[in-house]
């Protein structure tokens, strides 16, 4: 019988829903590691009772957690139980290591160089799609670590952060984040990552080098508009049988790649604004994509104060309003870029997640919405688990 698990992170814990392939009645599990900020949980591919959890403080700094068994128990991979110092990474007295430096919500990773250098939180855990024992974690400021033990240790793939064009790379509102890591299906060497606010980047060969891939992309808050870098990308996305073709949400613009994110073109069309944070596409359906457009990049609230999720059926330019079971009046919520996320079922779910505590699903591919929850604290990611 098939069974759907949604993981929530919110700014006060992280939960997690179950319920069948109905989609109607829901079972919510949590808090867990209740007051702290739970930045994105992913689970793996492989072995799907295992599960990454960014637990983050302003005060104690980052944990990663990880469960076996579901969500049921979890532990700290690496750590003594309770051990606050070495809170990310190999055991203390190794060279290569992350450690909390006793300054509230900073942390250092020891290269083996003189001078550590410093990181805020771990913004995205995404987990190898053959490997169990394999996780990647995208981190603010932007840089991307590999884990190849379960996330006993961690080395990071330092050929991203030293990259020549690392000089022209800006925080965005949100920090200098490293939020989205995509594996490419067809071969596991091809990966592309996303910073807010430095652009797109490709791996073709598993980390070690990596090419800023913005060409199209246009940003007028930059003094030359077409850079190399310094666009400010809030989301990529593709589906897994067409990982040559990405979409994007923008700081301001929805854009369409064909060519592995070669050359980017915009696809906004009809939407009521083409600002917003997340974009996804559909499980079955290639050129079937969702965004929630919000008002603009100062005002990060639902366009008239109706809260709607924009399908496009032709890979991008004709929208069509999706608002059957959503607030359509006084709604000043917004989705963030890490809070969208779609189910394998036979009939496709969309699930979002908004700041004002909400978690919608569609278990008709965005036609009607239920709320799974409209209580939980400010929701920050929502992955979704399709179990057979």
């Amino acid at each position: 019988m098939t069974k759907v698990r949604v993981l929530v992170g919110t700014k006060k814990g992280a939960f997690i829903c179950t319920s069948d392939e109905a989609r109607q009645k829901w079972t919510i599990d949590g808090p867990h590691f209740m007051g702290w900020e739970i930045y994105h949980m992913k689970a793996s591919p492989v072995v799907p009772d295992r599960i990454f959890c960014s637990q983050t403080s302003s005060w104690f700094g980052q944990v990663i957690q990880r469960s076996d068994d579901g969500g049921k128990t979890w532990d700290t991979p690496g750590s003594a139980a309770g051990e606050r110092e070495v809170m990310f990474g190999m055991e203390a007295g190794e060279s290569n290591k992350f450690v909390y430096d006793g300054v509230p919500g900073t942390h250092k990773f020891y290269d083996g160089s003189d001078v550590p250098w410093a990181f805020k939180r771990v913004w995205h855990l995404e987990p190898s799609l053959s490997d169990p024992e394999t996780v990647y974690a995208g981190v603010e400021d932007a840089a991307l670590f590999k884990s190849t033990n379960g996330g006993k240790s961690w080395s990071e793939l330092s050929g991203l952060r030293q990259h020549t064009t690392g000089k022209d790379w800006q925080p965005g509102a949100g920090g200098m984040c490293l939020h989205t890591v995509l594996i490419d299906p067809t071969n596991e060497d091809r990966m592309w990552v996303a910073i807010s606010a430095a652009g797109v980047f490709r791996t073709d060969d598993g980390g070690k080098s990596w090419k800023p891939v913005n060409r199209g992309l246009k940003s007028n808050f930059m003094p030359e508009e077409e850079a190399e870098v310094g666009h400010c990308v809030h989301r990529i996305a593709f589906h897994p049988s067409k990982p040559s073709t990405l979409f994007m949400q923008k700081h301001w613009d929805i854009m369409r790649s064909d060519d592995s994110a070669d050359t980017w073109s915009e696809v906004s069309g009809n939407l009521p604004s083409d600002f917003g944070f997340p974009i996804d596409v559909h499980s079955h359906e290639p050129e079937t994509i969702y965004v929630v457009p919000i008002l603009s990049d100062s005002e990060h609230v639902p366009v008239d104060g109706k809260l709607r999720v924009y399908r496009s059926r032709t890979g991008g330019n004709e929208w069509e309003a999706l608002t059957r079971g959503l607030p359509q009046e006084h709604c000043y919520v917004n989705v963030l870029r890490e809070a969208m996320a779609v189910d394998s079922c036979d009939s496709c779910g969309i699930y979002f997640g908004t700041t004002g505590g909400q978690v919608y699903v569609s278990a008709d591919s965005g036609d009607n919405w239920t709320a799974i929850n409209e209580h939980f604290p400010p929701v920050l990611s929502v992955e979704v688990q399709t179990l057979k």
